[in-house]
């Protein structure tokens, strides 16, 4: 039977229990647990080095308000990357090229940066609707188009995330597929199609990196606006 480019991204189950429930609990496990010895291994180390300046990066812009989200972002740009690196592994699947999933994610964080903002500070809040020095007449239109822009921001999230890894997956199997058909009927063909399929590959080990990062950066520019 052939199947569809899409299937691959179809939540499997097994016994009629979805496994997408596994795929969301398995990135906690691979990582080590803190330790109260002093000297640790290198894994622990190079994860601790990795979070500290992350969370510098990230929190340098906030004031000392939007430090208790410290805690919340490390954990979820480690949660989204390890996802995201180990849907390029063969046989497996991406929870995050769900939208279902990422919009879970987004719609409640960005909620929650426009209520903190609505409760600490809300003439500052409100006043991101409408820009300072705007003319008379454009009053009711640029509120109308600023409160649309608001509330797509979690809509934008969810897809830009979703839309970069379908594309990079799609891509891989349409290159993948290419240089098994090629294989024997043209095998110098077949043999640069594999080379650009690696090429592809390194890509989308950045894109799947970068697309975390961006997804917690954006977040973090949220809460800026309202802290």
């Amino acid at each position: 039977m052939t199947l569809s480019f899409f299937d691959q991204f179809a939540s499997p189950s097994f016994l009629g229990l979805p496994l997408i429930v596994l795929a969301l609990t398995l990135p906690w496990i691979l990582y080590p647990q803190p330790s109260s010895q002093w000297v640790t291994n290198r894994l622990s180390t190079l994860q601790a080095w990795f979070i500290n300046r992350f969370t510098q990066q990230l929190l340098l812009p906030l004031n000392q308000g939007g430090h208790k989200w410290a805690l919340l972002f490390a954990s979820l740009m480690v949660f989204l990357l390890t996802l995201n690196m180990m849907g390029l592994l063969p046989y497996t699947f991406t929870p995050t090229t769900q939208l279902s999933l990422n919009m879970g994610l987004a719609v409640p964080l960005w909620l929650a940066t426009v209520i903190i903002g609505m409760r600490n500070q809300p003439t500052a809040a409100l006043g991101h609707l409408l820009p300072e020095g705007t003319p008379t007449l454009l009053i009711p239109v640029l509120i109308i188009i600023e409160t649309i822009s608001l509330f797509i921001r979690p809509l934008a999230l969810g897809v830009r995330l979703t839309a970069n890894l379908t594309a990079g997956h799609l891509l891989i199997q349409l290159i993948a597929t290419a240089a098994f058909v090629l294989a024997p009927l043209m095998p110098t063909v077949a043999f640069l199609t594999a080379a650009l399929l690696f090429l592809l590959t390194l890509l989308e080990v950045a894109v799947a990196m970068i697309q975390a990062y961006v997804f917690v950066l954006l977040l973090s520019l949220y809460l800026q606006e309202n802290v």
